[in-house]
């Protein structure tokens, strides 16, 4: 196998790595890659900071390892090898009924990576996280190919899912679908002047799927003013496919306060007072902004880092300070979400809990990072808890306090990987194994 040095980045690109990358297309080339060398592995790095990077070291790229294995129409369950997108399993299976059960807010997350992250959706106030609908998954752990599920070697399963690729390399899954009566979606747009409007329309939504965007630049009595989006599973006449896009340079608009503020107000305005009900193509629903190839650039050269936490219902009115601050301070780019969780949690190390999460992007300036350190501070005194796929900026001892099951994680990748050799810059950096 050729090993290629190379400088890479996460979807963040305010943290960079350079080491020795292999792309193994076959199983038994990459079992036999991990027999000589073991190193962790990456799929399309989408995680926004440091958790697919090892600088100094290797890295095993999974996105050749991208074939279906098998697929069962009465029931929905796809075996997939891990670097297999999650858009390629929507495109290829709705038409015959069956949709990931649960997607993150991009396409190009790989099977592997969904895992790897135990990811969650704009459903996981119904359907959990991508781990609830997880029946196994074959890795490589400690040089032996195993598999693993709910009920088979139980406790590597849940150290696994949400467990940033340290129990070993996914090989593939074995997944349970959803049932879906077409294509598109039913998507109903609902305008919320402010703060307790949002609260209000996520709290009492019956939607399957709800998100909510908010103008992360308004401040005083418009404050957290924004657009629901509730939306259901559908059959009707598709939309035509909206025309790629590309960001051709590192433009850096969504670090420019004036151009956030215009962008958030003609964003806010599109959708009339009345609110709107549209049909959507799944992929303009589920991934609306992968249809903008590389718009990461528009945070610049410097890259971009992302605050996401989750705080229980109690905690609230943490969340509105939060936002306040993010406001005055005029920092943050046009894209915030607002979205319900509800109990589930299948990993260990799995983000989720019972309330609301709020994410926020902001440029790789010195007064973002001091001011995401502020809300990371109030994440955990709220006894909340930040997305470790988003991550680029926390310290150990925070995380540590933050997952309660994360001693008996470490405890278990100890097992599954006793020479350490899936550590990766994020786990060094939080000293997640020490």
């Amino acid at each position: 196998m050729l090993w290629k040095t190379t400088e890479y980045a996460g979807w963040g690109g305010a943290l960079t790595a350079t080491g020795e990358i292999a792309r193994p297309e076959r199983a038994s080339t990459l079992e036999a890659l991990l027999a000589d060398a073991p190193a962790p592995a990456f799929g399309n790095r989408r995680s926004y900071g440091d958790a697919a990077l090892n600088d100094g070291g290797r890295a095993i790229d999974m996105t050749r390892m991208d074939k279906i294995i098998g697929f069962d129409a009465d029931t929905g369950v796809v075996e997939a090898e891990a670097g297999v997108t999650l858009a390629t399993l929507m495109e290829l299976f709705a038409p015959r009924g069956w949709v990931p059960a649960v997607v993150p807010g991009t396409g190009f997350a790989t099977v592997g990576g969904a895992i790897g992250q135990d990811v969650h959706g704009k459903n996981h106030h119904v359907d959990g996280s991508f781990g609830n609908h997880v029946i196994s998954i074959a890795l490589v752990s400690n040089g032996k190919r195993v598999t693993c599920s709910p009920s088979r070697n139980k406790a590597l399963f849940r150290a696994t899912l949400g467990g940033i690729g340290q129990t070993g390399v996914i090989l593939s899954a074995k997944l349970q679908m959803k049932r879906t009566p077409g294509t598109t979606m039913q998507v109903t747009e609902t305008r919320l002047a402010d703060w307790d409007e949002q609260i209000d329309a996520l709290s009492t939504s019956t939607a399957t799927f709800a998100v909510s965007w908010i103008d992360a630049q308004a401040k005083g009595r418009a404050m957290g003013r924004g657009i629901l989006e509730e939306a259901e599973l559908a059959d009707a006449d598709a939309p035509a496919p909206a025309k790629a896009k590309s960001v051709p340079l590192n433009l850096g608009l969504f670090s420019n306060g004036l151009f956030a503020r215009i962008f958030n107000e003609a964003y806010f305005r599109r959708v009339p007072a009345d609110g709107k009900v549209s049909v959507k193509r799944l992929e303009a629903f589920f991934f609306p902004l992968d249809k903008v190839h590389n718009i990461n650039r528009l945070y610049g050269k410097g890259g971009f880092h992302q605050f996401q936490c989750v705080v229980p219902t109690g905690s609230v009115d943490v969340l509105e300070d939060m936002m306040n601050r993010v406001a005055r301070s005029g920092l943050a780019s046009p894209l915030a979400v607002l979205k319900r969780m509800g109990e589930d949690r299948a990993g260990m190390m799995s983000f989720p809990m019972e309330g609301y999460t709020l994410a926020v992007d902001f440029p790789n300036k010195a007064k973002a990072r001091t001011l995401i350190g502020t809300l990371e501070t109030m994440t955990r005194e709220a006894d909340g808890r930040l997305y470790l796929a988003k991550d680029s900026l926390a310290t150990g001892a925070a995380i540590k306090a933050m997952y309660p099951e994360w001693s008996d994680w470490a405890a278990e990748v100890a097992k599954a990987d006793p020479d350490e050799t899936m550590v990766t810059d994020m786990v060094r950096r939080l000293e997640l194994r020490g």
